[in-house]
């Protein structure tokens, strides 16, 4: 099972990092590999001051573990304590645009050796714009509905509501499509439903990218990209399960923090002009409603 989903993950990383470095044209991922002592694999690939592109990391890992972290048993109480393999690949994009949205992506797989193996997918993927367009998020939302077909309504909805933040008490973005714990009939069937939406992820974001990277954009709307993104570190320090599991798992601190933002700035009691496209932000798209 396991050599399977790696070989796909590895893969479809080399994919997406060649073609974000065709669109930003300047510069290209770093490229790293790490072996830890357990066995597996972590190779962080993070491209850094592109033209288009402020920061982006694509990262594979294959974790073997003795023990499950708390992170990864909060839902499975049962498998605390077994071994485990697992294999990860995880990305965010921070445009330089204000105009482009942020993107983040992650697919996992995690196999327990219990008496009774046990293993299930998760991952999916969600875009958090700063300034949005109607057009793309229903362009968004048709490739991640193609993707998943009949699971997309529940996919869509637990999307919402994991990238929730509820200390603002928003959206982190406009969703997307997310699932976890998903070992629904076969393997080969839960394992070709990743790689739908593994390869749907290019499709879904480069179009709205190359849309919108050449748009010219204001100081304010730059401030304003700089504010948002506060809440983008807000969530994965504070609630984002992934970021836990990897403190937790003692993995390199430095690739599990590489999606964290180049630039950010918190502003004391920030309130948007009413009316203006900062405010319609949170008033309108910053909440679950139905795109398509």
């Amino acid at each position: 099972m396991i050599d399977q989903v790696v070989t796909f993950f590895t893969t479809l990383q080399a994919q997406i990092c060649a073609a974000l470095e065709a669109v930003d044209g300047v510069e290209t991922f770093s490229l790293e590999r790490i072996e830890p002592p357990m066995g597996g694999l972590a190779q962080p690939r993070v491209m850094a001051g592109g033209q288009h592109i402020e920061k982006a990391a694509v990262q594979f890992t294959h974790s073997v573990g003795a023990s499950l972290p708390a992170a990864a048993t909060e839902r499975n109480p049962h498998l605390s304590g077994l071994p485990f393999q697992a294999a990860a690949i995880s990305l965010i994009v921070h445009p330089q645009n204000p105009l482009v949205p942020i993107t983040h992506m992650n697919l996992r797989f995690f196999f327990v050796d219990a008496e009774t193996p046990h293993w299930y997918f998760g991952g999916g993927y969600d875009l958090t714009p700063c300034y949005p367009f109607d057009d793309d998020i229903v362009h968004w939302h048709t490739c991640a509905a193609k993707a998943v077909g009949s699971h997309y309504p529940q996919m869509k909805t637990a999307c919402d509501d994991y990238f929730y933040l509820p200390h603002r008490q928003e959206c982190r973005g406009v969703g997307g499509i997310f699932f976890d714990d998903w070992n629904q009939r076969s393997f080969e069937e839960s394992f070709a439903l990743t790689r739908a939406v593994g390869d749907s992820f290019l499709p879904a974001y480069l179009p709205i990218f190359e849309r919108r990277m050449e748009m010219p954009f204001t100081d304010a709307q730059r401030a304003f990209q700089l504010y948002r993104r506060g809440r983008y570190a807000e969530f994965n320090l504070a609630i984002d399960r992934g970021t836990k599991y990897g403190l937790q798992s003692g993995r390199r601190v430095e690739s599990v923090l590489a999606s964290l933002p180049p630039q950010v700035t918190w502003i004391y009691n920030y309130q948007p002009e009413p009316g203006s496209p900062e405010a319609r932000l949170t008033e309108h798209y910053l909440k679950p409603q139905k795109w398509i």
